[in-house]
């Protein structure tokens, strides 16, 4: 099995050649996932963090002195909250974010991000855009975050510790039956997730069956009839989809809406692949497992 040293020699050194075998040889750069090139030489003390995952880790990791900047969606741990709010993830303002002299600046890596990207490296910025998709993303990210920071044992203690849950509620959820579910995510249009997802991920190891599993990405719309005809033992949905799934008529084709067996997700929870998976998987293999609340 690959050692810990090696694994993080292969996330910082995806450009460059380094010595993984010489413990103490550092890399200058890394790519992103636009193929960008990343400064790994300074540890960063003034980091502006436009993806919530990301926010989360970092905090974590015990970098949050080191953030001065997030979205408006950034609102845990509680202590993002003092962070100063920069806007959306999604194609933010890049001069409000130049404004607080950044000296790493990390996003999602969206197609929407490419250009903002560009701009903050023209900017002389460094910018880490990553994709945040899935389980194993968040495993990528908080290595190459613990690389960057120069603190790569306490990255490996959060991913230890959020794998080893993960492990253990696939163990228990493994003897269980496996109904199979809907997860509803936004209404109009209908939109469903698809095994490109880590919710999916979270699904399979929470000991259940996602009707869209055969969809390739992540998220996908989808028609009421289809789910009706798909036929779930469960419907996921958070609480405003479940208060709209149980007062709409049309739901009632839906044999799952019909009988009642709507459960009710912490999307707090649950909206996003990062050190809060372990929690969101022990939530889910509770919630499936006892059904809906009468």
């Amino acid at each position: 099995m690959i050692s810990y040293a090696r694994y993080i020699c292969a996330v910082a050194a995806l450009a460059v050649s380094i010595g993984c075998d010489r413990p103490e040889a550092t890399a200058s750069l890394a790519r992103d996932d636009f193929g960008h090139a990343v400064s790994l030489e300074n540890v960063p003390s003034r980091i502006v963090s436009l993806n919530p995952a990301t926010t989360e880790i970092l905090f974590t990791i015990g970098a949050g002195s080191r953030l001065i900047g997030r979205t408006k969606y950034d609102l845990w741990p509680d202590s993002a909250r003092l962070i100063p709010a920069l806007g959306d993830a999604i194609r933010p303002n890049v001069e409000v974010v130049l404004a607080t002299r950044p000296d790493l600046v990390i996003l999602y890596a969206s197609e929407d991000n490419r250009g903002p990207a560009e701009r903050f490296r023209a900017a002389g910025v460094n910018t880490l855009s990553l994709k945040v998709d899935h389980i194993s993303d968040f495993r990528r990210t908080t290595a190459l975050l613990g690389v960057i920071l120069r603190d790569s044992a306490r990255a490996r203690v959060v991913i230890d510790s959020v794998y080893r849950t993960l492990e253990q509620v696939r163990a228990r959820a493994a003897a269980l039956p496996h109904p199979s579910v809907f997860w509803h995510i936004w209404d109009a249009p209908l939109i469903t997730i698809g095994r490109g997802s880590f919710m999916n991920e979270l699904v399979d190891i929470a000991g259940a069956r996602n009707i869209y599993a055969d969809i390739a990405g992540p998220s996908k719309s989808i028609s009421l009839e289809d789910v009706a005809k798909r036929d779930p033992d469960f419907i996921l949905a958070g609480p405003i989809g479940a208060a709209t799934i149980r007062k709409d008529a049309r739901w009632r084709i839906v044999r799952a809406a019909r009988e009642g067996r709507v459960l009710v997700v912490d999307t707090t929870l649950v909206a996003r692949p990062s050190v809060k998976l372990g929690e969101a998987a022990v939530f889910l293999e509770r919630l499936i497992h006892s059904g809906p609340s009468r």
